[in-house]
């Protein structure tokens, strides 16, 4: 089928077994070739891609809720994004932003200035990926107070470097075989109400997950006068698409004040309006030191983004760089993306966003499997259970809910311990969203 008729139907076309004949020639060679490393959850070998929409190798057609991992924020190959990384790809494609100037480097940074939180004047550094933005926090947070320890959360996904996966806590797997990391990171429990660390509720939760920073870390393993930075997601991703209470973090600010520490927000995969708002910073209030971004910044080119107060730019030319950070044709892609966000996308995530959650609202009484429906925006996530008054994760069951969405041509990941994460392309309509409920309410049941 045609790019323009996968674009009329927006919804899945299946034709083959999956996976399909040339599917099955290119999964033999890849474990021929490719390493192990990378986890596939469904043999999804993947073609094109238009709208919400993936093509595979054997024109089998999929709507996609993964978008690419949160990546795609516009869509696969939005034309004003391809016209735009068309444009600048005929003009220059690589000349060093580390030793050279860039007019989109400034233009980029000019942009994004007037929409972070708060009102201090920001600089941008330019990395490739979210784990580069995350080193790059890592290292000014560092630089610039003269401190070199960090607190970080359980649950959290940072990155998979040497310094962003010593902040990671989200599965062994990505840990094992790789010690020893970076001394000098505490990881406290993340604030997740439905499964309270400390056997609270909402009612009678003094907001323990934040004081459990001067309460007992501060007074038995970690000098406060040594902390640099507190690294934490506005809505932790990886570990489950889990959504703090906003009382936290104005607990957590109170506390980062107090002992002149940093507040690092990883909005990698939160930011770029997947949560209805540019920043998931917004929904509680939260005004960050500095921020991380990558991910739906430039609608799957690599780039990714530290954000930082100006007075904390202190350091030298030459203290830190990338060779291809700030890339011209991935910058030009970011350009056309924010402004897209800012034009539609933003508010078409908070309207089907919220369509979408009052719709599930219900899905913990009336189906079995699901224990809690949670998110803001299309950042959305379903923890399943075996029983409800225990809430053991239902683990198995969820890893089979995503292989059988893929066969009714359905793309959705896995998160935390048993959890789904409903994370599409911004651009999803209605129609699309009310397709991809009524497989997964299917699959549950």
């Amino acid at each position: 089928m045609s790019h323009t008729a996968i674009l009329e139907t927006g919804l899945p076309l299946l034709k083959t077994e999956l996976p399909g004949p040339r599917a099955k020639e290119i999964l033999e060679l890849d474990a021929r070739y490719v390493s192990p490393s990378y986890s596939r959850p469904y043999p999804l070998v993947v073609a094109s891609g238009r709208g919400a929409i993936v093509e595979d190798v054997d024109g089998n057609q999929f709507l996609d809720f993964s978008a690419g991992i949160a990546v795609v924020s516009t869509g696969h190959c939005h034309p004003a994004v391809v016209e735009a990384i068309q444009r600048q790809a005929a003009e220059l494609i690589h000349m060093s932003g580390t030793d050279f100037y860039y007019p989109s480097m400034v233009r980029l940074a000019e942009k994004l200035a007037p929409l972070m939180p708060g009102p201090a004047p920001r600089k941008f550094y330019y990395g490739n990926s979210g784990t580069e933005a995350v080193e790059a926090a890592m290292k000014l947070s560092r630089y610039s107070t003269g401190r070199d320890k960090f607190i970080a959360f359980f649950g959290a996904f940072h990155g998979r470097t040497l310094g962003a996966l010593s902040l990671t806590a989200s599965k062994p797997v990505q840990r094992r075989g790789f010690g020893p990391l970076l001394p000098g990171v505490f990881h406290i429990p993340y604030p997740n109400c439905y499964r309270c660390p400390y056997s609270l509720t909402p009612k009678n939760c003094s907001i323990e997950c934040a004081r459990v920073i001067e309460d007992r870390l501060f007074k038995t393993t970690l000098p406060a006068e040594e902390t640099a930075a507190i690294f934490v997601e506005p809505i932790q991703g990886e570990g489950g698409y889990v959504v703090p209470r906003k009382e936290f973090f104005d607990e957590l600010q109170a506390i980062a004040r107090r002992h002149g520490i940093l507040i690092v927000a990883d909005e990698v995969q939160s930011g770029c309006g997947r949560t209805g708002k540019m920043w998931a910073s917004e929904h509680f209030g939260l005004v960050p030191d500095i921020m991380t971004m990558a991910k739906g910044i430039a609608s799957g080119m690599p780039l990714g983004v530290m954000a930082a107060d100006a007075r904390l730019m202190t350091w030298g030319p030459g203290s830190h760089a990338s060779t291809f950070g700030g890339n011209p044709v991935s910058l030009a892609a970011a350009l056309v993306t924010v402004e897209l966000l800012q034009t539609a996308l933003i508010e078409n995530a908070a309207s089907v966003g919220a369509y979408m959650l009052e719709r599930m609202a219900d899905w913990p009484r009336r189906l079995r499997l699901a224990g809690d429906v949670r998110g803001e925006g299309l950042m959305i996530g379903v923890e399943l259970v075996r029983d409800k008054e225990t809430r053991e994760p239902a683990k198995q069951e969820r890893d089979r809910l995503v292989e059988e969405a893929f066969r009714r041509g359905l793309l959705v990941l896995g998160a935390g311990e048993s959890s789904i994460r409903l994370s599409p392309p911004l651009i999803i309509t209605r129609d699309q969203a009310d397709f991809a409920l009524e497989v997964l309410e299917e699959c549950l049941r």
